[in-house]
């Protein structure tokens, strides 16, 4: 199994508890640490034979950490929405996440493949969508840990808890009964209805306070905001 003690590490060191990014001290100390790891795992031979969370760990992992390091490359950048100069912004959005430039174990990947074949798909986790990352404030929170095969449940388990209760991502309003929530809920819907049967009952089932939420509360959807999540060096 792949030691994940590099990109740990990185994590602990350059994301705060916010999910912020220090981009800029990333790559003024450390440039190559990142690039140099998953270098490493271009050729290694992947077990066929491991469990479901042995799967998922693995490949958070990795489409976070082929993410940052496509980020750093080309850093400073506002947002990864203009990371190809002289083309439109939605051709730059489809160039980030299809091309099939990330090597893992032999084969190449998109993030895409990586999100809708592999995490999707396969392992069928509606969770991983509080839990991979586009480098976006819209995003969920990058963790500053990796993802574990012993721990990946409890993982996911809080940052479903963390997304939800976050009001620039989900909040209710008393007065309209609307219920406000990230777009991600709109674009992965069928993945929750997988998992429960509304939205709002979804949502219901992770909030820390008692909301009259049901299948029939009327939903909005927040702009989703592109800009890069990073925290500014001090």
């Amino acid at each position: 199994m792949i030691d994940f003690a590099v990109w740990d590490e990185l994590l602990h060191q350059y994301v705060d508890q916010q999910g912020r990014i220090d981009y800029c001290t990333w790559k003024s100390q450390q440039p190559q640490v990142l690039t140099n790891w998953l270098l490493d795992l271009e050729e290694l031979d992947l077990s066929p034979n491991l469990t479901h969370d042995q799967q998922l760990a693995l490949w958070i992992n990795l489409y976070n950490a082929f993410t940052i390091s496509t980020i750093l490359e080309r850093y400073p950048i506002p947002s990864i929405r203009p990371l190809v100069l002289g083309i439109p912004n939605w051709l730059a959005f489809l160039w980030f996440f299809q091309r099939r430039i990330y090597r893992f174990s032999h084969q190449i990947y998109s993030l895409t493949q990586i999100e809708h074949q592999i995490l999707r798909d396969r392992l069928q986790e509606p969770r991983i969508h509080f839990a991979i990352v586009c480098a976006s404030v819209g995003c969920p929170l990058l963790r500053s840990e990796a993802y574990t095969a012993a721990k990946v449940t409890q993982q996911l388990e809080e940052d479903a808890v963390r997304f939800i209760n976050n009001p620039d991502k989900v909040r209710y309003e008393a007065q309209t009964g609307i219920l406000y929530c990230s777009k991600i809920f709109k674009w992965y819907r069928q993945d929750f209805f997988a998992a429960s049967p509304s939205i709002p009952d979804y949502i219901r089932s992770y909030l820390k306070s008692d909301l009259p939420l049901s299948a029939s509360t009327p939903i909005a959807y927040l702009d989703y905001d592109w800009n890069l999540n990073q925290r500014m060096s001090s």
